[in-house]
């Protein structure tokens, strides 16, 4: 076990667990929106009671990092957990992968506080991990916070009452793995569906149906605004990448002629990488392009926060199109996205893929939508 500076135990408080720097971008956002809604007390009772401490509302949220292996993740997490710091939450950083043993002790160090925790904030309910940590808990709260478009599958497949799985797997039986861990996978969805002695709120910037007593919460980027910005904007646009060739949803030629094709139509002179992006395929992108290839040491709702920031922000369906909207809100800067085109999709890809990006796309509010680019 490794644990940050800074940390600490819950306290029968509120734990979080995340293993990606969106999730914890969004945890962040939930906490701030939590100390905003936190009921004021009645006038005359505040007549009654002594001022309180300046630091006084809901105490900040223990933060665990389920740390995964890739480097870039990994880089981005560290920075997310200063920021989370920088807020009052104490960060604990765990080697969950670390070698065959270290989930054994990750989860073995982490029950005593699982048990005592009042209130439990996951960012990935499809994890493996997070579905094992559900079954120990006792807390009477569930938060899920964003993942990205996962969300929007999440919630999807919790109200038709379907095991949970991941959109972009392919069809089919269920493997070894899948059918030994199903027990707990069954477990964790229970967990995660609202009864009399548990309630369960979703705070998400997606458009999400909910099923009956799920509470949802929007996500409007608040803590964000607060914090960064407004930017600098550029003249020239700015396209943002996509890990869909590293899952193996479109197919590496197709996707960079697509990038390729963008770039000239819309002058777009960087690229900004997805963390999941593999380097070979960069330098490609690069020298095939001529865009310059970022790799953002933050998720990419801060650095656009920051800036600077093209006029204009190119993108393939992602969670992007739903979320800079909200983070870059009343700055004039433009997010125009362009559909996947059927033709992209590997031999491989899920029979789900296309219905859901085209849903991502379709659902996304305040961008302007391109048409999908020809490749040869």
């Amino acid at each position: 076990m490794s644990t940050a500076p800074g940390s600490g135990a819950s306290g029968g408080g509120t734990l979080a667990f995340v293993e990606s720097p969106v999730q914890l971008l969004n945890v962040l956002e939930w906490a701030h929106a939590d100390t905003l809604r936190a009921p004021a007390a009645e006038p005359a009772e505040r007549a009654r009671t002594p001022e309180p401490a300046a630091d006084s509302g809901p105490p900040p949220p223990t933060v665990v990092v389920l740390a995964p292996t890739d480097p870039m993740t990994r880089g981005q997490l560290r920075r997310m957990s200063e920021l989370a710091r920088d807020e009052g939450m104490r960060v604990r950083w765990e080697e969950a992968r670390g070698g065959a043993t270290a989930p054994l002790r990750t989860i073995g160090s982490l029950a005593a506080e699982l048990r005592r925790a009042r209130r439990i904030v996951i960012g990935d309910p499809f994890s493996r991990y997070v579905q094992l940590l559900l079954t120990i808990t006792r807390a009477d709260e569930l938060v899920v916070v964003d993942d990205g478009t996962a969300t929007m599958e999440f919630i999807a497949q919790l109200a038709r009452g379907e095991r949970l799985v991941r959109w972009h797997r392919s069809g089919g039986r269920p493997g070894a793995r899948d059918l030994a861990f199903a027990p707990f996978a069954t477990r964790a969805r229970r967990r995660l569906t609202p009864s009399d002695a548990r309630t369960v709120e979703v705070f998400s910037s997606m458009p999400v149906e909910p099923p009956p007593e799920v509470t949802v919460t929007p996500n409007a980027f608040a803590w964000t605004r607060a914090r960064f910005g407004p930017p600098r904007i550029t003249r020239s646009a700015d396209l943002v990448g996509t890990s869909l060739v590293e899952t193996g949803v479109v197919d590496p030629d197709r996707y960079l002629e697509a990038v390729a094709s963008l770039a000239r139509d819309h002058r777009a002179t960087r690229y900004f990488a997805h963390r999941r992006e593999s380097a070979e395929k960069l330098r490609r992108l690069a020298t095939e392009t001529g865009l310059e290839v970022v790799r953002p040491d933050l998720p990419l709702e801060l650095i656009a926060r920051r800036g600077p920031i093209g006029r204009t922000i190119l993108s393939f369906p992602s969670t992007v199109v739903h979320t800079l909207p909200l983070a870059l809100a009343g700055t004039g800067v433009e997010v125009a996205v362009c559909d996947i085109d059927p033709d992209w999709l590997t031999e491989h890809a899920s029979p789900r893929a296309q219905g859901f990006l085209s849903g991502v796309t379709g659902t996304a509010r305040d961008v302007h939508r391109l048409q999908s680019v020809r490749t040869v």
